[in-house]
């Protein structure tokens, strides 16, 4: 063999082994599509408190995928694009349509309360596009859209606490203070309400077998501007437990109304209306030893799969940037798009619904809020996230911290103070 083709043979070895070098060595190709994530929550309207760290989260997080993200050797550009539900079921469906149809989202997520989870859930199965939701109590979201146990949905995935969770978290803090055990309890007639509020499957049943009497006032509607006859009720009954769902403005009306008709429970366990430090706020001096399940907080001890934060850092990060108190949504706004991101990154194709919606169903990861898991979750399509109880109490930076009182669900979260019943000013 000639010197002169060995050099030939050997040049195209060189050639072939520099054209074959590892990807680690080299920069990921860029895509010719953005990867779209539609993103929908209240942002005004009466449950406008659930939105109003969404700014704060979707920009830090466009900070953080603004180079995009990476799958399989390709660089692709994420887009968050936000739309606000106006607290309207109506209006979430609308604006739903719009991304799926419009902007050809490759996921959906939403957001706080059915009023906005189902409707837009609902648009994603007609229509064959993956979503994930949260901060809707599961039972809402699954029964509330007629959810079939052996069956599940195609498309859907949630992820949240539930009936029993609350139950646990709840009664925990009311075990542990001298009470008649008697619970008066009122239901705003919204889904969340409907579903919580069930006479037979609902909290009232589990209130009962931990040993409460249970007065069950039924349903009221929204924006209630009269609670007079509930009060007296309640008086009547002698319950020493107020309990039930309601949104921020019904409670601040039934709160000023109790107190007007002297109506003093020993405790007053809200659910929903009493997760916002704007809420309990702007109720006075009467906001202190109010009590609440509590979702997310800095002492969960969590951190992002995004950007390595644990609770605490971000919660304090958000303080440091909006000069307001942490809000329990920041950490399942978060959640959500880190689920998102990493069912994209093992989609076995980004441009297949079908993939990313198989990835979505095989999640299994940590995140800001703890563990999202599909396959063990109570029911199809469902992940159960940890709950305990808290109560607000007088602060130091603000008017009132909301502490961890009762952690009977999730011992790994710390109690942050004993439970307390109300003192009356």
């Amino acid at each position: 063999m000639s010197q002169t083709l060995i050099g030939r043979r050997a040049a195209l070895s060189i050639t072939a082994g520099t054209l074959a070098t590892p990807a680690i060595f080299r920069h990921a190709r860029a895509a010719s599509r953005t990867l779209k994530l539609g993103f929908i929550s209240p942002r005004t309207g009466p449950i406008a408190a659930f939105g109003e760290a969404d700014d704060f989260v979707i920009g830090a997080l466009n900070k953080q995928l603004a180079e995009g993200i990476e799958i399989k050797g390709v660089r692709y550009p994420v887009q968050i694009i936000q739309r606000d539900s106006q607290s309207n079921p109506n209006r979430a469906a609308e604006v739903a349509g719009q991304l799926i149809r419009a902007d050809k989202v490759d996921i959906l997520l939403a957001s706080s309360t059915s009023d906005t989870t189902n409707p837009v859930s609902d648009q994603a199965e007609v229509n064959g596009v993956p979503c994930i939701t949260t901060d809707t109590p599961w039972e809402a979201w699954f029964f509330g859209r007629k959810g079939d146990p052996k069956v599940g949905f195609d498309w859907t995935y949630h992820f949240f606490w539930g009936e029993a969770d609350a139950a646990a978290a709840l009664t925990g803090m009311w075990d542990s203070v001298p009470t008649n055990k008697k619970v008066g309890v009122l239901w705003s007639n919204d889904p969340d309400g409907v579903a919580l509020g069930d006479p037979e499957h609902g909290l009232s049943g589990l209130y009962r077998k931990a040993g409460y009497e249970v007065v069950d006032l039924r349903m009221f509607p929204l924006m209630s501007g009269d609670f007079t006859a509930q009060i007296s009720d309640l008086k009547k009954a002698g319950v020493d437990i107020l309990n039930g769902v309601f949104i921020p403005p019904d409670f601040a009306t039934f709160w000023t109304q109790a107190a007007q008709q002297g109506f003093r429970p020993k405790v007053a366990t809200i659910l929903k209306a009493l997760l916002f430090p704007s809420a309990v706020e702007a109720l006075g001096d009467r906001g202190a030893g109010l009590s609440s399940e509590v979702w997310w907080s800095p002492s969960h001890p969590f951190k992002s799969s995004l950007t390595g934060q644990t609770a605490a850092q971000y919660a304090a990060a958000w303080t440091a940037a909006s000069k307001k108190e942490w809000t329990q949504p920041l950490g399942f706004k978060h959640a959500l798009v880190e689920v998102a991101i990493d069912a994209l990154k093992r989609s076995a194709s980004v441009g297949s619904p079908e993939a990313i919606r198989d990835a979505i169903k095989t999640t299994n990861m940590q995140t800001l809020v703890g563990k999202v898991d599909w396959k063990s979750g109570p029911m199809p399509n469902i992940s159960t996230t940890p709950l305990v109880g808290g109560q607000w109490t007088p602060g130091k930076q603000f008017k009132y911290d909301l502490l961890v009182a009762n952690n009977k669900p999730a011992p790994f979260i710390p109690v942050a103070k004993p439970f307390e019943i109300i003192k009356y000013g």
